[in-house]
């Protein structure tokens, strides 16, 4: 208890960047030597800003006094970075949280198919019932919910994951202690009661600007995919969207109406490569080999609101008519450039058609990096480890590429971060 104080005080300086204190710890080893620092050791250990020096030099502990006295009194749990409770998947960011404050029990995240199902504040009936349907499904077939608790498609998320019996974390952008927005606080208790609320923000601590933005990287950074339903062209869905992306998570999108605002931010992310889903078997499957034993295609809950809807024959769609233009090229990629397979079938009329076609003029347009992915890639499918790998690239190069790749239809991204190639090799 004695060192924990230290821990509360780097942790609640107001205006203080996540990265700095992360910084600090690596240059220091742990906060107690932070804080009995002098301001030549300061200067001399890390680049700092003149206010950021200014708030290390206030030794005052009476804030970290007063909030550990609060935890106290209101059951609040802390964590810091270098428990072991601490989510290693989380330590494991850019930049996390030095300090978490937890109401509730907080699962084992890293033994669970942890999935952010976030969304926009104002959402359409459709976006609340996809919320509610596919969170559930996500607690019924083995995984975990992470959601913000904001008003909206979060929210509704929250309540398909209990109402199907299961945990919750919700991770809030205010204090441990506040309820945002006031009127959720009975969903915050029974969040709170069945699964944990986390937040890297002290009880009594006030509410800044970049409070939700900063707890957009929680939310990924727990998860090993976030799944965006309902998000305008500018949103804080499509920000933990953005952090997912740089930790190397999956991420996922229920598409929307074309002309629905509110799913703008969600399709261009099926456009730009984001894997579509509508259910949560669609989000979960790729993750089944990760965590064996644990998820399963159960029967889908009903949707909030209505009944189990079991399909009948008399609602099959009737047969399509027989397609008098045989298909030859089957097209794969995501709207972007479309690169036809070898097909056994040929037309008569055009016996000298090329199987492939003429990839020459692209790849020379490819830069090294590029070029070494597609070499790297001798199999039908891949693993982004085995890519890079063999490539010899990071992980953020790998990445950086396989995006570019995929944009112009040279590879397409399957579940489990596993790519495959859509051009064939003699």
């Amino acid at each position: 208890m004695s060192t924990l104080k230290y821990w509360i005080w780097l942790s609640a300086f107001t205006g203080m960047r996540p990265i700095t204190r992360f910084k600090l710890l690596s240059a220091f080893g742990d906060p107690e030597k932070i804080y009995f620092a002098d301001e030549k050791l300061l200067r001399d250990s890390m680049e700092l800003t003149d206010a950021e020096r200014a708030l290390l030099l206030d030794k005052n502990l009476e804030k970290a006094n007063a909030i550990l006295g609060k935890c106290q009194e209101r059951n609040i749990g802390i964590i810091t970075l270098r428990d072991v409770s601490y989510p290693q998947r989380l330590k494991n960011i850019y930049d996390p949280p030095v300090v978490l404050y937890i109401r509730g029990r907080l699962p084992v995240i890293d033994e669970q198919a942890a999935i952010g199902v976030v969304g926009t504040r104002k959402a359409t009936p459709y976006g609340v019932r996809m919320a509610q349907k596919i969170s559930c499904e996500i607690t019924h077939c083995g995984g975990l919910v992470v959601t913000g608790l904001a008003e909206g498609i979060d929210s509704e998320a929250a309540k398909g994951a209990l109402r199907a019996g299961g945990k919750c974390v919700g991770v809030l952008g205010c204090a441990i202690d506040e309820v945002y927005p006031s009127w959720n606080g009975e969903l915050y208790d029974d969040v709170a009661f069945c699964g944990a609320l986390v937040s890297e923000y002290p009880p009594g601590e006030a509410p800044y600007r970049k409070s939700f933005p900063e707890r957009n990287r929680i939310i990924s950074g727990l998860s090993v995919g976030v799944a965006v339903i309902e998000a305008p062209a500018k949103s804080g869905a499509l920000i933990t969207a953005s952090h997912a992306l740089d930790q190397g998570r999956e991420v996922f999108a229920v598409p929307g109406n074309a002309d629905e605002p509110r799913s703008y931010g969600t399709n261009e992310l099926i456009r730009n490569g984001a894997q579509l889903v509508t259910g949560g078997w669609d989000v979960l499957e790729g993750f089944s080999q990760l965590f064996p034993g644990k998820l399963s295609k159960a029967r889908m809950a009903p949707e909030a609101g209505g009944q189990s809807k079991e399909p009948k024959k008399e609602d099959a769609p009737p047969a399509p008519a027989e397609r008098k233009t045989p298909v030859l090229f089957k097209e794969t990629g995501l709207g972007f450039a479309k690169l036809r397979e070898k097909t056994d079938r040929k037309r008569i009329d055009k016996p000298n058609e090329r199987e492939y076609i003429d990839l020459q003029g692209q790849l020379s347009g490819l830069n090294e990096k590029q070029l070494r992915i597609l070499s790297a890639m001798d199999k039908k499918s891949m693993h982004v480890d085995d890519i890079m790998e063999k490539s010899g690239l990071s992980a953020p190069e790998t990445l950086s590429e396989l995006t570019i790749l995929q944009i112009r239809g040279f590879v397409s991204q399957e579940s489990g971060k596993r790519f495959s190639l859509n051009i064939g090799k003699r």
